[in-house]
């Protein structure tokens, strides 16, 4: 049966969904492309499900929004908590207000505080429509704890399969995880500077089938405030990417234009963008936006293509969501450098950035210039890339997707050379006739871990080594444009800093699980050596040695890349080859990343 059929409960374990107003449903299994091989129904309805599924805001049963001024109107957790709308305006989630979250459209509920505004999950059969790969669920827990049952979904052809979702707890659940943050708690006794958590949950759907209907879980300490179905984007390959790292000190900018430079790795003949508000506690406004492919410093080739979203130049984006601009031609150049320019008419002060570049992009005198053919407005540079977080192209086989460390994000590659291992990997696909020619993107994080967050996943922050693998898998690779193939080379940092092999296996096991209920294949490369920097002692080394050895093993992943022992020196195993090392004796120079790209066998890259 594949990969998803050893991690999907079975329907009837849940005596909740077995009590479903669908009736008895039996779920023999999901194949490994995700359609379901069989179902049946009794033909004993009960009663209560002749009025079929309804739209989710007619089963609202829950007030978790209050007026500041009125907290005693809304109830979220039982105990009279509510979630401050004051807060929610001041975050842009506003009444009504469409979110785009982890790649999903979800509509903050159309009403006012003091009115019903969620669900608490009890069983009830949701209207909902749309293909997709995944569901994704705005949620919060109440009980303490992580509130989870599973549910079920109905497609239009009659058959059914089953999922797990669990949501955080409202006030004491993962910062890492969470889509908004709001610095206050109302109670009928008064406010609290304490923060309230929202989340989006995505849960895996079977491809190619149409949902007509979801049935929620049972657990009333599960409060459902929107579901959608998050689209596929098949029509779409990641051409560029990176993950936002933290959440830092900018500028501070005021009218400025941002004139960022990439280097794609795959072309096509449309183009849009996605900005990324992450981690993020107020909005924040693009006035205008262009594209344009570079020619030298900031100065495009040609005039730069302007952007709308949804239909306006500009946009603004909520705390924790992003935007993505609407499709443009545009003949994009594979293995080309790109300049995307967007104006911020406002002051920002912090912004989600990734941090490590090694790339040097350009910021303008006051003013949008944007739309520029010359240069001379962009008298300042970085050498991070705030809030851009993805460029895709139309059309394409898909994305290889990379999640690493900093080894993979460019350490010790040269600035503006694009001579990082995931570069030259895909110089690689591109030159292959044996493979498609898959974008390659690089969602390399420098001093990333697996197990652990680096920077919170809230609050302004000098910490750029961002969230554990675990907490960004869902954002950093399984929402990413047509992901094919995802490729796991972390763990160096886990050990260096005290985690334990078992720690280690059990995080990259998750992400392999995870990987595969939502069909993607999952490569897993052994962690490298690096004897002589002062974190990997010979304890440290002792756990990467284990997770290797499991590694190898091979019985989690559909692939495994040694890139220990391309790496390593064959005199002294624990530490790399003197030739690949770039000198502190973690990082590979560039002869050494130009050997993990060489080592790739390409067709594993195929699914």
């Amino acid at each position: 049966m594949g990969h998803l059929s050893s991690r999907l409960s079975p329907l009837w374990e849940e005596p909740g969904v077995r009590r479903c107003l669908w009736g008895v449903v039996v779920v023999l299994g999901l194949a490994l492309g995700g359609a379901p091989v069989a179902h049946a129904e009794s033909a004993s309805v009960p009663p209560s499900a002749k009025a079929g599924p309804r739209p989710l805001e007619r089963l609202f049963d829950n007030t978790a929004v209050s007026d500041d001024t009125r907290p005693g109107e809304a109830d979220f957790d039982g105990s009279g908590g509510s979630l401050s709308a004051r807060d929610l305006t001041a975050a842009g989630w506003t009444p009504g207000r469409t979110l785009t979250v982890q790649g999903a459209r979800l509509a903050w509920p159309r009403r006012e505080p003091g009115e019903p505004d969620n669900v608490r999950a009890d069983g009830q059969a949701v209207r909902v429509r749309g293909r997709g790969d995944a569901l994704a669920f705005l949620v919060a827990g109440t009980g303490g704890g992580d509130a989870s049952g599973t549910g079920a979904v109905r497609y239009a052809d009659g058959s059914v399969s089953s999922y797990r979702l669990t949501a955080p707890d409202w006030r004491t659940g993962p910062l890492a995880t969470k889509a908004v943050a709001l610095p206050h708690i109302n109670t009928p006794e008064g406010q609290l500077a304490e923060k309230a958590r929202l989340y989006v949950v995505t849960v895996p759907l079977a491809r190619g089938r149409e949902v007509a209907s979801v049935r929620l879980p049972r657990d009333r300490a599960l409060h459902v405030f929107a579901l959608a179905v998050r689209p596929s984007t098949r029509a779409w390959t990641g051409g560029w990417a990176a993950s936002t790292s933290g959440y830092q000190a900018v500028g501070p900018w005021t009218d400025r234009t941002l004139r960022l430079v990439v280097h794609t790795s795959a072309g096509g003949p449309r183009v849009r963008i996605r900005l990324d508000n992450t981690f993020a506690s107020a909005p924040v406004t693009i006035g205008g936006a262009t594209v344009a492919v570079r020619e030298a410093g900031a100065r495009p080739a040609a005039a730069p293509v302007p952007l709308s979203f949804r239909g306006a130049a500009g946009t603004t984006i909520p705390a924790g969501a992003q935007a993505v601009s609407d499709p443009v031609d545009f003949d994009v150049p594979a293995d080309a450098d790109l300049l995307v320019s967007f104006h911020l008419p406002g002051t920002l002060t912090a912004a989600p950035v990734h941090r490590l570049a090694v790339q040097r992009s350009y910021v303008s005198e006051p003013g949008d210039h944007a739309g520029d053919t010359a240069a001379d407005a962009y008298t300042s540079t970085i050498t991070n890339w705030p809030l851009l977080t993805g460029v895709d192209v139309g059309g394409g086989p898909g994305s290889v997707v990379v999640l690493g460390d900093s080894i993979t994000d460019g350490e010790k590659s040269p600035t503006d050379a694009n001579r990082r291992w995931p570069d030259l990997l895909a110089d690689r696909v591109r030159a292959s006739s044996v493979i498609p020619h898959y974008g390659v993107l690089n969602q390399g994080i420098s001093a990333n871990r697996v197990v652990t967050d680096r920077y919170p996943g809230d609050g302004v922050s000098s910490d750029s080594g961002g969230v554990s693998a675990l907490h960004r898998l869902d954002r950093d690779v399984l929402a990413q444009t047509s992901v094919r193939t995802a490729v796991v080379f972390q763990g160096v940092n886990d050990v260096r800093w005290g985690a334990t092999a078992e720690q280690v296996i059990a995080g990259l096991r998750e992400i392999a699980d995870r990987a595969h209920a939502r069909g993607v294949r999952v490569l897993a490369a052994t962690v490298a050596p690096c004897e002589g920097e002062s974190l990997c002692t010979a304890a440290a080394d002792a756990q990467r040695v284990a997770v290797n050895e499991w590694i190898r093993d091979g019985e989690d992943f559909d692939g495994v890349l040694d890139f220990d022992a391309v790496l390593r020196d064959p005199a002294r195993p624990a530490r790399l080859l003197p030739a690949y090392d770039s000198g502190d004796h973690l990082h590979p120079g560039d002869a050494g990343l130009a050997a993990l790209a060489d080592s790739v066998d390409l067709g594993l890259l195929e699914p």
